[in-house]
């Protein structure tokens, strides 16, 4: 079967799937909706259920104008919602469904791409469809049907993108507890000869790992640097993986086996981290301090949104769900998950605090309500050599992509 008519028959028009802001319910929290703006996280609109994050979709290669496209026909259709108050909760795969109308806009990328059949054109639009299928399937709330398929479409749409593309990309499957098996990616760059030093990527709750294409194309492979990725546990090759609180578990097993990887170089491994990504790659540096040569982390979260409740009373309902969700409860007691985060924090277990001798560094942005100063003061504190560096929070995109450069600059110093 085809792409295209794979793509057909799994978002053929139905009204039975289960709407996405309904997988996971409350017993007694009340829902914050708050009209917040984080640089990495998005922006919380009244009237939307999920977060729209449209820095990161930019920075990813989906044109603004689409963007806002494909917003509009999900907020002017008459179709039936789980919440009369919420835009995106169109029930059912059909017009107006989020999933259903960013899939649309994906396969008319796929169709491009099967048109140009080769060369870099066809690898843009493949990576293009790639993105969107991500985020048709965000934020990837575990029990969502049609999220599933629009995942396995997108990891398709990235491996076709990666045939036309001048790097290497090779699927490297690695063995977990349980005789399990999950799935990273390897970057390998286009230049230079292996084995290549490597940083692994350890994203965000709410992203998959084929997000991060771009960091790699521009900032890691001019360097010769390659890119590990791996998903989040409990979200695409890593959905049979729940997240506890040795949130580096997953990740740890993976690092331990990269020394019987030909095309990586073990003895310049570093780590970036990204959100709830930076409390698994700081905590790696914990249990693995012989394996890593340093540790980036960009907007971390390891403390105060986890313990301190004046922080968590801020955060918006899909954020909570997602949270939510990765920990694998469903029926949620407000109080119960404010508990259940406070022993997900890195200074509550008794790490972050502790000197590391791995080299640390924390990029944050002003006013990010996710990731306080003070997040960055801890781990400046935790590390016998670390950095921090405070961006403004506007321009956006411009501090965005100053973070990403910083951070890289750092690791090349660490690493190469």
């Amino acid at each position: 079967m085809t792409q295209q008519n794979l793509s057909e028959k799994l978002f053929k028009p139905k009204v039975r799937q289960v709407e996405t802001s309904t997988l996971v319910s409350y017993s007694s929290q009340t829902i914050s909706q708050i009209k917040e703006h984080s640089v990495l996280s998005g922006s919380h609109h009244a009237g939307w259920y999920r977060m729209i994050n449209r820095l990161m979709w930019i920075w990813r290669g989906i044109d603004a104008l689409e963007i806002e496209e494909v917003l509009s026909r999900i907020a002017i259709s008459d179709a039936e919602r789980s919440d009369d108050n919420l835009l995106d909760t169109v029930i059912g795969n059909r017009r107006g469904n989020w999933c259903f109308e960013w899939s649309q806009q994906a396969m008319h990328w796929q169709q491009k791409a099967l048109e140009f059949e080769k060369g870099a054109e066809a690898g843009d639009a493949w990576l293009r469809s790639a993105n969107l299928y991500s985020i048709a399937a965000y934020p990837f709330i575990k029990g969502d049907e049609l999220a599933d398929q629009a995942i396995l479409l997108a990891c398709k749409a990235y491996d076709s993108a990666a045939k036309f593309s001048q790097y290497r990309l090779k699927k490297i499957p690695f063995k977990v507890d349980g005789g399990k098996e999950v799935c990273g990616f390897l970057h390998i760059p286009s230049h230079g000869q292996g084995p290549y030093p490597t940083v692994m990527i350890c994203g965000m709750l709410d992203s998959l790992q084929i997000d991060f294409c771009r960091y790699f194309r521009d900032y890691l492979e001019p360097l010769g640097i390659a890119m590990l990725t791996l998903d989040m546990p409990s979200i695409g090759y890593s959905v049979k993986q729940k997240l506890t609180q040795e949130t580096s578990t997953l990740h740890e097993q993976i690092v331990r086996q990269i020394g019987d990887i030909a095309w990586i170089d073990h003895t310049r491994f570093g780590i970036v981290g990204m959100r709830f990504g930076a409390n698994i790659a700081l905590r790696l540096a914990y249990m693995c301090p012989d394996k890593i040569k340093a540790v980036a982390v960009i907007g971390p979260i390891v403390h105060s949104l986890l313990h301190e409740e004046k922080y968590q009373q801020d955060i918006p309902r899909m954020v909570l769900d997602v949270f939510a969700s990765r920990l694998g409860i469903y029926q949620v007691d407000g109080s119960a998950l404010r508990h259940e985060l406070s022993c997900y924090s890195l200074k509550n277990q008794g790490l972050l605090g502790r000197r590391s001798k791995v080299p640390m560094l924390s990029v944050s942005l002003k006013d990010d309500i996710y990731s306080p100063k003070a997040e960055s003061d801890l781990i400046r504190r935790s590390s016998m050599d670390a950095d921090t560096i405070m961006l403004p929070s506007q321009p956006v995109f411009a501090n965005f992509e100053k973070a990403l450069s910083e951070t890289t600059n750092w690791l090349k110093a660490k690493i190469l």
